[in-house]
């Protein structure tokens, strides 16, 4: 591994981004994600994909500055109308979030795709990473789960309009506040809530460490129709995967349920952020969260010192 002394954050950990200091007040962000359709507007596809890319400059409490565009598009089978309307909702979040849109790239892909590489910026010594949580921490998670079971639902026919309107408002909205009023707290760690789902992501944070997490099931804000259609079967494959991979560090307690284990591991696109909080500043921060308009904003849980680098689901 390539190793430099302005090397912040590499390819160690399962970090969010890449950060790199260029000089003592200065340091770059640089992430980038991309991914096929999961909602059929080709211009709220748009807009979920570049609020999903701008997340893993957001959680590092970074301020993502350009962006550049990454496309597949299948120039034989799709008129190129649908990809107008992808670029044109993603620009529209660019503008919201205050990025600019500097170039990107194009290939003839069979399957298409849209996302973003995206630069920002932030102080070296202000970073957050997703490992430093400490015992006596809160956890808070600022979006609900769910989007994955909807969009699979979605694609069975089986999903209703206002179930997709809740998934969809909130893969669109911008992780920004959430991001800004985090700094206000001196936050511990902090990661985003994606493909892992979010005891995916929690073991990410907690992977090698000396703490461990408590996770009150709940207390997780997730979208009601997403039980409903969790319980007729509408879970993505990606969600076994992910209690499989982690099956070894997590311990689900026997009064939660499968369905509620199902959501938990469910795999977000765009998801909200998951904060390890100083245990006085959590409920101060809940309270500007919600002033703020992230309704959805939980204390899920915390960082215990034992059972050390596992999760407890009660």
């Amino acid at each position: 591994m390539i190793s430099d002394p302005n090397l912040i954050v590499g390819m160690e950990h399962a970090e969010d981004a890449g950060v790199y200091k260029l000089r003592d007040n200065l340091a770059i962000i640089q992430t980038l994600d991309f991914f096929t359709p999961i909602v059929d507007d080709p211009h709220t596809f748009g807009q979920i994909a570049v609020v999903n890319s701008l997340s893993d400059v957001y959680a590092k409490g970074g301020r993502p500055l350009t962006a550049m565009n990454i496309v597949c598009f299948p120039v034989k089978t799709m008129d190129i109308s649908v990809l107008r309307e992808i670029l044109l909702g993603g620009l529209d979040k660019m503008r919201e979030a205050g990025v600019v849109l500097v170039g990107g790239h194009s290939v003839e892909d069979a399957e298409l795709k849209y996302g973003l590489s995206v630069t920002g910026v932030i102080h070296p010594d202000r970073v957050i990473l997703n490992q430093g949580a400490r015992a006596g921490d809160k956890l808070i998670l600022t979006k609900p789960l769910g989007t994955g079971i909807i969009s699979t639902a979605l694609k069975g026919g089986e999903a209703s309009e206002a179930a997709v309107a809740k998934s969809v408002g909130s893969m669109t909205t911008l992780n920004k506040k959430a991001s800004e009023l985090m700094l206000t707290a001196e936050v511990h760690a902090c990661t985003d809530i994606t493909g892992f789902g979010l005891l995916g992501h929690a073991c990410e944070m907690i992977e090698g460490t000396d703490v461990g997490m408590v996770i009150y099931a709940d207390r997780v804000p997730c979208f009601p129709e997403a039980k409903e259609y969790a319980e007729m079967g509408m879970v993505p494959g990606g969600t076994a995967r992910n209690r499989e991979f982690r099956t070894s560090m997590v311990k689900i307690d026997k009064n939660v349920s499968k369905i509620t284990v199902d959501i938990l591991f469910d795999p977000q696109t765009s998801g909200g952020l998951l904060m390890s909080v100083p245990a006085a500043a959590a409920e101060p921060l809940l309270r500007k969260l919600h002033r703020a308009g992230i309704k959805s904003a939980s204390l899920i849980g915390e960082v215990v010192a034992k059972p050390r680098g596992r999760i407890v689901v009660r």
